[in-house]
Protein backbone atom coordinates (compact mmCIF):
# COMPACT_ATOMS: atom_id res chain seq x y z
CA UNK A 1 0.00 0.00 0.00
CA UNK A 2 1.43 3.41 -1.04
CA UNK A 3 1.70 5.94 1.77
CA UNK A 4 -1.09 8.37 0.58
CA UNK A 5 -3.60 5.25 0.29
CA UNK A 6 -2.62 4.67 3.65
CA UNK A 7 -3.19 8.09 5.47
CA UNK A 8 -6.77 7.65 3.93
CA UNK A 9 -7.12 10.33 1.96
CA UNK A 10 -9.85 10.82 -1.03
CA UNK A 11 -8.63 8.90 -3.93
CA UNK A 12 -11.21 12.13 -5.47
CA UNK A 13 -11.03 15.28 -4.04
CA UNK A 14 -12.65 18.94 -5.65
CA UNK A 15 -13.19 22.19 -4.10
CA UNK A 16 -15.38 24.55 -5.36
CA UNK A 17 -14.81 23.41 -8.91
CA UNK A 18 -16.25 25.28 -11.86
CA UNK A 19 -16.24 25.52 -15.86
CA UNK A 20 -17.00 28.02 -17.38
CA UNK A 21 -17.94 28.50 -21.21
CA UNK A 22 -18.62 32.03 -21.31
CA UNK A 23 -21.51 33.00 -19.14
CA UNK A 24 -22.42 29.40 -18.99
CA UNK A 25 -21.14 27.70 -15.79
CA UNK A 26 -21.11 23.60 -16.85
CA UNK A 27 -19.96 23.01 -13.60
CA UNK A 28 -20.53 25.29 -10.74
CA UNK A 29 -18.35 25.12 -8.10
CA UNK A 30 -18.65 21.65 -6.90
CA UNK A 31 -17.28 19.62 -3.60
CA UNK A 32 -17.06 16.12 -5.03
CA UNK A 33 -15.39 13.48 -2.29
CA UNK A 34 -14.08 9.92 -3.14
CA UNK A 35 -13.72 7.27 -0.30
CA UNK A 36 -10.13 5.19 -1.52
CA UNK A 37 -11.71 1.82 -1.98
CA UNK A 38 -14.96 3.03 -3.14
CA UNK A 39 -17.07 2.29 -6.39
CA UNK A 40 -18.32 5.78 -6.53
CA UNK A 41 -21.49 6.38 -9.10
CA UNK A 42 -21.57 9.76 -10.98
CA UNK A 43 -24.97 10.19 -12.00
CA UNK A 44 -27.27 12.40 -13.86
CA UNK A 45 -29.07 13.14 -16.96
CA UNK A 46 -27.17 14.08 -20.11
CA UNK A 47 -25.66 17.19 -20.11
CA UNK A 48 -25.74 17.68 -15.95
CA UNK A 49 -22.03 18.36 -16.28
CA UNK A 50 -20.48 14.97 -15.39
CA UNK A 51 -18.05 14.65 -18.80
CA UNK A 52 -17.05 17.98 -18.17
CA UNK A 53 -15.94 17.12 -13.69
CA UNK A 54 -13.97 14.52 -15.39
CA UNK A 55 -12.37 15.87 -18.45
CA UNK A 56 -10.99 17.94 -15.43
CA UNK A 57 -10.35 15.64 -12.88
CA UNK A 58 -7.81 14.08 -15.47
CA UNK A 59 -6.43 17.25 -16.36
CA UNK A 60 -7.72 17.10 -19.79
CA UNK A 61 -9.89 20.44 -19.57
CA UNK A 62 -8.41 23.29 -16.95
CA UNK A 63 -11.13 24.30 -14.74
CA UNK A 64 -12.31 28.11 -14.66
CA UNK A 65 -11.32 28.02 -11.05
CA UNK A 66 -11.46 25.55 -7.81
CA UNK A 67 -8.82 22.51 -6.88
CA UNK A 68 -8.81 18.84 -8.10
CA UNK A 69 -6.62 16.25 -5.70
CA UNK A 70 -6.06 12.87 -7.23
CA UNK A 71 -5.00 9.97 -5.19
CA UNK A 72 -3.71 12.69 -2.48
CA UNK A 73 -1.81 14.79 -5.24
CA UNK A 74 -2.73 18.31 -6.63
CA UNK A 75 -3.70 18.44 -10.26
CA UNK A 76 -2.33 21.93 -11.10
CA UNK A 77 1.06 20.70 -9.81
CA UNK A 78 1.72 16.88 -10.01
CA UNK A 79 -0.10 15.69 -12.88
CA UNK A 80 2.95 13.50 -14.09
CA UNK A 81 3.16 11.92 -10.89
CA UNK A 82 -0.74 11.21 -10.54
CA UNK A 83 -1.72 9.75 -13.89
CA UNK A 84 0.06 6.91 -14.16
CA UNK A 85 -1.32 5.86 -11.26
CA UNK A 86 -5.03 6.52 -12.99
CA UNK A 87 -6.67 4.41 -16.06
CA UNK A 88 -9.68 5.91 -17.41
CA UNK A 89 -12.21 5.02 -20.27
CA UNK A 90 -13.83 8.86 -21.25
CA UNK A 91 -16.07 9.41 -24.28
CA UNK A 92 -15.90 5.84 -26.02
CA UNK A 93 -13.08 4.38 -26.94
CA UNK A 94 -11.11 4.52 -30.11
CA UNK A 95 -9.21 2.11 -32.15
CA UNK A 96 -7.71 1.52 -35.35
CA UNK A 97 -10.31 -0.57 -36.95
CA UNK A 98 -7.88 -2.72 -39.21
CA UNK A 99 -5.81 -3.52 -36.37
CA UNK A 100 -6.27 -6.69 -33.63
CA UNK A 101 -7.13 -5.58 -30.15
CA UNK A 102 -3.36 -6.57 -29.17
CA UNK A 103 -2.50 -4.57 -32.00
CA UNK A 104 -4.13 -1.50 -30.71
CA UNK A 105 -3.20 -2.37 -27.27
CA UNK A 106 0.35 -2.33 -28.37
CA UNK A 107 0.22 0.90 -30.24
CA UNK A 108 -1.11 2.50 -27.15
CA UNK A 109 1.02 1.00 -24.46
CA UNK A 110 4.00 2.34 -26.58
CA UNK A 111 2.84 6.04 -26.56
CA UNK A 112 2.83 5.60 -22.63
CA UNK A 113 6.71 6.53 -21.61
CA UNK A 114 5.75 5.44 -18.71
CA UNK A 115 5.37 1.76 -19.42
CA UNK A 116 8.03 -0.73 -19.50
CA UNK A 117 8.97 -2.02 -22.68
CA UNK A 118 10.17 -5.55 -22.03
CA UNK A 119 6.46 -6.18 -20.31
CA UNK A 120 4.41 -4.95 -22.96
CA UNK A 121 3.53 -8.21 -24.86
CA UNK A 122 2.66 -10.18 -21.26
CA UNK A 123 0.57 -7.06 -20.15
CA UNK A 124 -1.38 -6.73 -23.01
CA UNK A 125 -2.39 -10.67 -23.48
CA UNK A 126 -2.90 -10.39 -19.44
CA UNK A 127 -5.21 -6.88 -19.83
CA UNK A 128 -7.04 -9.07 -23.05
CA UNK A 129 -7.85 -12.06 -20.55
CA UNK A 130 -8.93 -9.78 -17.79
CA UNK A 131 -11.64 -7.85 -19.31
CA UNK A 132 -12.75 -11.73 -21.10
CA UNK A 133 -10.70 -10.91 -24.73
CA UNK A 134 -8.00 -13.34 -24.69
CA UNK A 135 -10.11 -15.15 -27.16
CA UNK A 136 -10.56 -12.18 -29.76
CA UNK A 137 -6.79 -10.94 -29.05
CA UNK A 138 -5.90 -11.52 -33.29
CA UNK A 139 -9.18 -10.67 -34.19
CA UNK A 140 -9.84 -6.88 -35.94
CA UNK A 141 -11.13 -4.55 -34.25
CA UNK A 142 -13.90 -3.63 -36.83
CA UNK A 143 -15.11 -7.03 -36.45
CA UNK A 144 -15.35 -6.59 -32.78
CA UNK A 145 -19.25 -5.78 -31.08
CA UNK A 146 -19.28 -2.73 -29.32
CA UNK A 147 -19.38 -3.85 -26.04
CA UNK A 148 -16.24 -5.80 -27.13
CA UNK A 149 -14.90 -2.19 -28.13
CA UNK A 150 -15.71 -1.05 -24.55
CA UNK A 151 -13.97 -3.98 -23.02
CA UNK A 152 -10.95 -3.25 -25.07
CA UNK A 153 -11.25 0.41 -24.05
CA UNK A 154 -10.83 -0.77 -20.06
CA UNK A 155 -8.09 -3.14 -21.05
CA UNK A 156 -6.07 -0.19 -22.11
CA UNK A 157 -6.25 1.17 -18.92
CA UNK A 158 -5.53 -1.67 -16.97
CA UNK A 159 -2.27 -2.53 -19.15
CA UNK A 160 -0.07 -1.03 -15.97
CA UNK A 161 -1.44 -1.28 -12.13
CA UNK A 162 -3.49 1.64 -11.48
CA UNK A 163 -5.02 3.09 -8.02
CA UNK A 164 -7.82 4.90 -9.67
CA UNK A 165 -9.94 3.62 -12.93
CA UNK A 166 -12.29 6.63 -13.93
CA UNK A 167 -15.08 4.95 -16.51
CA UNK A 168 -17.44 7.66 -18.37
CA UNK A 169 -20.82 6.11 -19.55
CA UNK A 170 -18.90 2.61 -19.64
CA UNK A 171 -22.17 0.64 -20.21
CA UNK A 172 -23.11 3.12 -23.21
CA UNK A 173 -25.06 1.45 -25.76
CA UNK A 174 -24.10 -1.58 -25.08
CA UNK A 175 -26.76 -5.16 -24.76
CA UNK A 176 -27.53 -6.56 -21.41
CA UNK A 177 -25.12 -9.25 -22.42
CA UNK A 178 -22.19 -6.45 -22.31
CA UNK A 179 -23.32 -4.64 -19.45
CA UNK A 180 -23.75 -7.33 -17.07
CA UNK A 181 -19.44 -8.43 -18.97
CA UNK A 182 -18.42 -4.52 -17.44
CA UNK A 183 -20.32 -4.86 -14.18
CA UNK A 184 -18.82 -7.95 -13.13
CA UNK A 185 -15.29 -6.56 -14.11
CA UNK A 186 -15.75 -3.66 -12.24
CA UNK A 187 -16.69 -5.72 -9.38
CA UNK A 188 -14.04 -7.18 -9.43
CA UNK A 189 -11.31 -4.51 -9.89
CA UNK A 190 -13.46 -3.11 -6.63
CA UNK A 191 -12.63 -6.20 -4.91
CA UNK A 192 -9.02 -6.34 -5.97
CA UNK A 193 -8.41 -2.31 -3.97
CA UNK A 194 -8.80 -0.11 -6.81
CA UNK A 195 -10.90 2.38 -6.04
CA UNK A 196 -13.50 2.51 -8.98
CA UNK A 197 -15.27 5.81 -10.46
CA UNK A 198 -18.47 5.59 -12.44
CA UNK A 199 -19.88 8.04 -14.48
CA UNK A 200 -24.04 7.04 -15.72
CA UNK A 201 -27.37 8.03 -16.39
CA UNK A 202 -28.28 4.91 -15.78
CA UNK A 203 -30.23 4.48 -11.92
CA UNK A 204 -29.81 0.50 -12.19
CA UNK A 205 -25.87 0.67 -13.29
CA UNK A 206 -25.38 2.31 -9.95
CA UNK A 207 -27.38 0.80 -7.73
CA UNK A 208 -25.81 -2.71 -8.84
CA UNK A 209 -22.38 -1.57 -8.46
CA UNK A 210 -21.99 0.99 -6.64
CA UNK A 211 -20.59 1.62 -2.60
CA UNK A 212 -21.46 5.14 -3.19
CA UNK A 213 -22.59 8.06 -4.89
CA UNK A 214 -22.63 11.37 -6.49
CA UNK A 215 -25.42 13.46 -8.01
CA UNK A 216 -25.14 15.88 -10.87
CA UNK A 217 -27.99 18.49 -11.88
CA UNK A 218 -27.29 21.66 -14.19
CA UNK A 219 -23.72 21.66 -13.48
CA UNK A 220 -24.74 20.97 -9.84
CA UNK A 221 -23.77 18.69 -7.10
CA UNK A 222 -27.18 18.11 -5.49
CA UNK A 223 -26.21 15.08 -3.05
CA UNK A 224 -23.13 12.36 -2.12
CA UNK A 225 -22.94 9.94 0.06
CA UNK A 226 -23.22 6.16 0.44
CA UNK A 227 -26.48 4.79 -1.03
CA UNK A 228 -27.91 3.78 1.90
CA UNK A 229 -27.04 7.60 2.97
CA UNK A 230 -28.87 8.81 0.20
CA UNK A 231 -31.88 6.48 0.42
CA UNK A 232 -32.96 7.72 3.96
CA UNK A 233 -33.04 11.59 2.75
CA UNK A 234 -36.80 10.67 1.53
CA UNK A 235 -39.06 10.83 4.66
CA UNK A 236 -40.78 7.37 5.15
CA UNK A 237 -44.30 6.66 4.30
CA UNK A 238 -46.94 4.67 6.45
CA UNK A 239 -49.14 2.94 3.99
CA UNK A 240 -52.27 0.08 5.19
CA UNK A 241 -54.60 -1.14 2.90
CA UNK A 242 -58.07 -1.30 4.48
CA UNK A 243 -61.94 -1.89 3.54
CA UNK A 244 -62.56 1.17 6.58
CA UNK A 245 -60.16 3.87 5.03
CA UNK A 246 -62.27 7.26 7.20
CA UNK A 247 -61.78 5.29 9.94
CA UNK A 248 -58.00 4.79 9.25
CA UNK A 249 -57.74 8.41 8.13
CA UNK A 250 -59.03 9.15 11.73
CA UNK A 251 -56.58 7.45 13.72
CA UNK A 252 -53.52 8.24 11.71
CA UNK A 253 -54.62 11.82 12.56
CA UNK A 254 -54.88 11.27 16.18
CA UNK A 255 -51.31 9.68 15.90
CA UNK A 256 -49.97 12.86 14.39
CA UNK A 257 -49.61 11.22 11.09
CA UNK A 258 -51.35 13.86 8.98
CA UNK A 259 -52.30 14.72 5.96
CA UNK A 260 -53.38 11.47 5.23
CA UNK A 261 -54.40 10.37 1.77
CA UNK A 262 -57.18 7.73 0.78
CA UNK A 263 -56.38 5.78 -2.81
CA UNK A 264 -58.93 3.51 -4.15
CA UNK A 265 -57.33 3.66 -7.87
CA UNK A 266 -56.87 -0.01 -7.95
CA UNK A 267 -60.37 -0.66 -8.72
CA UNK A 268 -61.13 -3.17 -5.81
CA UNK A 269 -64.53 -1.30 -4.09
CA UNK A 270 -63.82 -3.74 -1.15
CA UNK A 271 -60.62 -1.79 -0.19
CA UNK A 272 -58.37 1.37 -0.18
CA UNK A 273 -55.23 2.46 0.37
CA UNK A 274 -54.52 5.46 3.41
CA UNK A 275 -51.35 7.16 4.04
CA UNK A 276 -49.59 9.43 5.54
CA UNK A 277 -45.68 11.02 6.38
CA UNK A 278 -43.85 8.80 8.85
CA UNK A 279 -42.64 11.39 11.69
CA UNK A 280 -39.72 11.00 14.26
CA UNK A 281 -41.88 10.94 17.14
CA UNK A 282 -43.74 7.55 15.63
CA UNK A 283 -41.79 5.02 13.97
CA UNK A 284 -42.57 1.91 15.77
CA UNK A 285 -44.99 -0.40 13.37
CA UNK A 286 -46.47 -2.26 15.69
CA UNK A 287 -48.13 0.80 17.42
CA UNK A 288 -49.59 2.26 14.47
CA UNK A 289 -51.23 -1.49 13.73
CA UNK A 290 -52.44 -1.99 17.45
CA UNK A 291 -54.19 1.65 17.39
CA UNK A 292 -55.56 0.77 13.97
CA UNK A 293 -56.99 -2.50 15.17
CA UNK A 294 -58.16 -1.05 18.35
CA UNK A 295 -60.56 1.58 17.20
CA UNK A 296 -61.85 -1.43 14.80
CA UNK A 297 -59.95 -1.10 11.33
CA UNK A 298 -59.71 -3.87 9.21
CA UNK A 299 -56.44 -4.22 8.23
CA UNK A 300 -55.31 -6.49 5.28
CA UNK A 301 -51.79 -4.78 4.12
CA UNK A 302 -49.69 -2.48 6.15
CA UNK A 303 -46.08 -1.67 5.41
CA UNK A 304 -43.48 1.25 6.20
CA UNK A 305 -42.08 2.54 2.74
CA UNK A 306 -39.15 5.21 2.47
CA UNK A 307 -38.54 6.71 -1.39
CA UNK A 308 -36.58 4.80 -4.01
CA UNK A 309 -33.42 6.45 -5.01
CA UNK A 310 -35.04 7.10 -7.99
CA UNK A 311 -37.60 8.61 -6.45
CA UNK A 312 -34.83 10.94 -4.30
CA UNK A 313 -32.94 11.33 -7.68
CA UNK A 314 -36.07 12.86 -9.36
CA UNK A 315 -36.51 14.82 -6.40
CA UNK A 316 -33.11 16.75 -6.83
CA UNK A 317 -32.90 16.73 -10.45
CA UNK A 318 -36.54 17.58 -11.42
CA UNK A 319 -35.75 15.21 -14.37
CA UNK A 320 -36.00 11.63 -14.95
CA UNK A 321 -33.63 8.89 -15.25
CA UNK A 322 -32.90 6.37 -16.69
CA UNK A 323 -33.74 2.95 -14.65
CA UNK A 324 -32.87 0.34 -17.21
CA UNK A 325 -31.26 -0.19 -20.58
Amino acid sequence: MTGDAASGEPAIETHGLTKRFGSYAAVNGIDLTVPRGAVFGFLGPNGSGKTTTIRMLLGLAVPTSGTVRLLGHDMSGDLRDVLPRVGALVEGPGFYPYLSGAANLNRLDTADRYAPSATRRARVDSALERVGLGHAARKKVHAYSLGMKQRLGIANALLTPRELLVLDEPTNGLDPQGTREVRSLVRSLAAEGTTVFVSSHLLAEIEQICTHAAVMSVGNLVAQGTLDELRRVGQPQVRVLTPDPDAAARVFERLGLSPASVDDSDGTAAAATVTAPLNDELTDPDSIVAALVSDGVRVRGFSIERASLEDRFVALTGEGFDIAQ
